[in-house]
């Protein structure tokens, strides 16, 4: 294995920009939405401030919720491979990835580790467009094998 150096191919950043485009853009949606509907609920009929407030930190909450699921991104660098999901982050060694693959039909590229688990990378992904999910997947294999040691593709 060798460690790898600085240089043109490193540090290098995926994620699913069209996804996280229209997650931010659906959670700005939701909170400007809720904060008028707060703001325009007739105080008749129990909507006192505290409703009005509990309405408006519901679209706080929609927007963290969207915001989190444009969150995941890959991040090769020198000292390997960090995946960003949802709600998990989970940092790899380069000798840590057997293997880099996306199926026809996979949401999303997958890293099979040497412990025996297989880690989604759900940064690199098809809704942003097959071709550019597969070109990343390959750019991700090629720095795994040349890095790590992955032996070879399926």
């Amino acid at each position: 294995m060798s460690t790898p150096t600085p240089g043109a191919d490193l540090p290098r950043t995926w994620y699913a920009k069209r996804s996280r485009l229209i997650t931010a853009v659906v959670g700005a949606v939701i909170l400007v939405g809720l904060c008028v509907l707060a703001l325009m609920l007739p105080e008749k009929g129990g909507w006192g401030f505290g409703s009005r407030a509990g309405v408006a930190f519901t679209g706080v909450l929609g927007l963290g919720a969207m915001l989190m699921l444009g969150r995941p991104k890959v991040v090769a660098a020198a000292g390997g491979v960090t995946v960003v999901n949802l709600v998990r982050t989970t940092h790899l060694e380069w000798a840590q990835i057997v293997r880099v693959y996306l199926r026809p039909g996979d949401p999303w590229v997958y890293i099979d580790m040497s412990d025996g688990d297989t880690l989604p990378v759900m940064g690199i992904q098809t809704s942003n467009g097959k071709a550019q999910a597969i070109s990343a997947a390959r750019e991700l294999r090629a720095l795994a094998e040349k890095y790590g040691t992955a032996p070879d593709e399926r």
